[in-house]
C-alpha cells in the first residue's frame, strides 16, 4: 500500500508511461503563489504541448486535484480526483507495450444535449485531447494498437478505466475462418473526476461552468468533525440530567446506606 503523496506520483507515472505523447516534468513549487499561469504556460510552450495534465494535491495529499488546460489560450478544467488506484496496486493481468496506441471510447452519456448538460461536450474534446495518440511525429510510438481508454460519466462524475487488446488465436476456427478471439483486460489505473469548475482561459479568465453540487473534501471532513463534537456534547449533556435527576429524587448513590441490625445480609448471612 502506499501512501497518499506516493500513490499520487505513482498515478502520475502510470498516465505517462501509457502515453506515448506526453512530457513528465518535475515538481512545481506552489508555495509562494497559487498563480500556476504563466509557470505551466512556459513549461508546455517548452516542450510544445497543447495540453496541460497538472495533478495538485492539498491538505498534505488528502485531496487531490487534476487542472486540465488547453495552452496557451484555454480553456481549463478543474476535477476532483477521487478512487485512484494505481497499477502497481491493481495487480490486473494486462501488460500494454510501451509506446503502444490506443483507442479512447466514450459512453453516450456525453451525446446528451440536455439543457444543462452542454459542458460534456467541452469535457469529451478535452479529453480526447489528452488520451488520444496523435498519427505521427511522436518520437518512440510504436504503430500498433494494444490498449482501449474508456471513459464514462455516471452520477455526474467520470470513470476512467484502461484496458489491454488481447487476440488469442483459435487454433480450431483458425483453418476454416482464420479468425482470433479478442479480448479486453484491465490494465489500469483507475481513478475518478469530478468537473468542478471550469475557466474560459488556460488557468485563469472568467467562469463558463461551475458544479453547484460539488462539496470540497474538506468540507466534508468538517462537518464530520462537528457531528462528532455534537454527539460528545450531547452525551454529556445527557449524563449531566441523568446526575441532577438523581439529586433531585433522593437517589444519591454516592453515600454508603447505614445497615440496621434487621438487615437481611446479617440475619441470613
Amino acid at each position: 500500500m502506499y501512501s497518499l503523496p506516493d500513490r499520487h506520483r505513482h498515478l502520475l507515472s502510470d498516465l505517462h508511461s501509457l502515453l506515448p505523447h506526453t512530457y513528465k516534468d518535475t515538481k512545481l513549487d506552489t508555495k509562494s503563489s497559487n498563480n500556476y499561469n504563466t509557470a505551466l504556460n512556459a513549461l508546455a510552450d517548452l516542450h510544445s504541448c497543447n495540453y496541460v495534465f497538472f495533478l495538485e494535491a492539498r491538505k498534505h495529499g488528502q485531496d487531490l486535484y487534476l487542472w486540465l488546460a488547453k495552452a496557451p489560450n484555454g480553456p481549463t478544467i478543474k476535477f476532483g480526483v477521487t478512487n485512484v488506484h494505481t497499477m502497481g496496486e491493481l495487480g490486473f493481468g494486462g501488460n500494454c507495450l510501451k509506446g503502444g496506441r490506443g483507442i479512447v471510447v466514450f459512453d453516450k452519456s456525453f451525446d446528451d444535449e440536455i439543457a444543462g448538460n452542454e459542458h460534456k461536450a467541452l469535457l469529451r474534446e478535452m479529453l480526447r485531447g489528452v488520451f488520444c495518440v496523435p498519427s505521427k511525429g511522436i518520437r518512440g510510438m510504436k504503430p500498433f494498437v494494444d490498449r482501449v481508454t474508456g471513459i464514462y460519466g455516471l452520477d455526474g462524475k467520470i470513470w476512467i478505466r484502461i484496458y489491454e487488446v488481447r487476440e488469442a488465436v483459435d487454433k480450431e476456427n483458425a483453418v476454416k475462418s482464420g479468425g482470433t478471439d479478442i479480448s479486453l483486460v484491465e490494465v489500469g489505473p483507475r481513478l475518478v473526476l469530478t468537473p468542478v469548475v471550469i475557466l474560459e482561459g488556460s488557468f485563469g479568465g472568467p467562469v463558463i461552468y461551475e458544479n453547484k453540487q460539488f462539496v470540497s473534501p474538506n468540507q466534508l471532513r468538517s462537518e464530520a468533525r462537528i457531528r462528532s463534537a455534537g454527539k460528545y456534547a450531547r452525551r454529556v449533556g445527557s449524563m449531566e440530567d441523568h446526575v441532577i435527576k438523581k439529586k433531585a429524587l433522593g437517589l444519591n448513590t454516592g453515600t454508603k446506606r447505614k445497615i440496621s441490625s434487621l438487615d437481611d445480609s446479617l440475619l441470613f448471612g
